[in-house]
């Protein structure tokens, strides 16, 4: 599968062969307090801590390190570019992105000029997920009616994609003034940075990915994730349809790398069961029990154990969701620091090159499954079959 990216001042595209091989391996981070011994690290050492794994994520060989937004407590990445243009000081080859821009709250002008900028300090390296929000706690905060959630924003994403693939833009909408000739500095390459489009399931979502040309990054974090097997032959299909080239599907799941399954599974859970406790009395949920937690663990999302352990359902992950990226979101809510280290460094070091082994011994296309999920109508949307 051929990706085209562009990089660099003059806006040149440099084309970049991925194959199933050559996958590639991202570190996602919400920015989630870490302790350091028997005590929490602060707001400020856990901000510097994550430019510190950028570091190591780069070090170890990873191709992307990616921070979310989020606007809840015990999170430190509600300015995701700001510690993104740290990183890019501090480093030199990786990615840098967000695993999340909640655009339906943000504005897109200042958006573009935010990533313009990271970019412009990494030298073209700067890259983003674009979602609708899981978590709406920012539209209160900035003043937004969640009742409108949908058109806010299909509205922002007709924007800042107009702002990246245009010189000037002249545009009226319904929820920020109007543009008039508008041309944005600093600027993007040609075209603009790398963007996806992050889903949490909805097939409209898989559709809207592939009617704008984006690439798709699937949040898998619970359940069995040849679940989305469908989404990305949906999302195929939909490409085809749309009269676009193939494009990167991608995954975000959660999990924990340690020298041991036992290790890592007893620590993991140790921090995930009271953040999924709390999300469970948030959203309206069962709260979590470790039978669940372990049945996730051996056939479900969580990406938890020794390195051949998480290298083994890694590979048929790639293979059943046709990857192209896949993403370990490392980070919980006071998981120790020298915890988090070693799972970078064994999710880079040994891992990554195993996956692109097993890959490699068996390099079939993927096993695309449940064809029938859903399909695409006249209108452009996804009903299931």
């Amino acid at each position: 599968m051929e990706v085209i990216r562009q990089s660099g001042d003059t806006g040149t595209c440099r084309r970049v062969v991925v194959e199933m091989t050559e996958l590639e391996f991202g570190l996602n981070s919400f920015g989630e307090l870490a302790t350091d011994g028997d005590r929490v690290m602060s707001d400020g050492e856990t901000l510097r801590l994550l430019v510190e794994e950028a570091q190591l994520a780069e070090s170890v060989g990873l191709d992307v390190f990616s921070i979310g937004e989020h606007y809840r407590e015990g999170h430190m990445d509600s300015a995701t570019p700001v510690v993104l243009a740290a990183a890019a000081e501090a480093t030199s080859t990786i990615g840098l992105g967000s695993s999340v821009t909640v655009l339906s709250t943000q504005d897109p002008v200042r958006l573009y000029q935010e990533f313009a900028t990271v970019d412009g300090l990494s030298d073209g390296r700067a890259q983003l997920i674009l979602g609708r929000a899981s978590a709406i706690e920012s539209f209160p905060l900035f003043g937004y009616d969640i009742a409108e959630y949908e058109q806010i924003f299909e509205e922002k994403l007709d924007l800042f994609l107009r702002l990246m693939r245009e010189e000037r833009v002249t545009w009226s909408g319904s929820y920020r003034s109007p543009l008039e000739n508008v041309r944005l500095q600093p600027r993007m390459p040609e075209g603009g940075i790398p963007a996806w489009i992050g889903i949490g399931g909805s097939p409209d979502s898989v559709i809207r990915a592939a009617e704008h040309g984006l690439p798709l990054m699937m949040a898998i974090i619970g359940g069995r994730p040849e679940r989305f097997a469908g989404h990305a032959r949906l999302y195929l299909r939909a490409l085809e349809q749309f009269g676009r080239p193939e494009l990167p599907i991608g995954q975000h799941s959660l999990g924990l790398i340690a020298d041991t399954d036992d290790e890592a599974k007893n620590v993991h859970w140790k921090h995930w069961e009271p953040v999924v406790t709390q999300m469970s009395k948030e959203r309206g949920f069962y709260p979590p029990t470790l039978e669940r937690y372990e049945e996730e663990v051996d056939t479900g999302a969580l990406y938890v154990g020794a390195p051949e352990t998480v290298a083994r359902k890694l590979a048929a992950a790639v293979r059943f969701n046709h990857l192209s990226r896949f993403d370990l979101k490392y980070d919980l809510l006071h998981l120790p620091k020298d915890v988090r280290e070693r799972s970078i460094r064994l999710f880079g070091e040994k891992v990554a090159p195993r996956v692109r082994e097993l890959l490699a011994e068996e390099p079939g296309e993927g096993a695309i499954g449940d064809p029938g999920l859903a399909r695409i109508t006249k209108d452009g949307k996804a009903v299931h079959a």
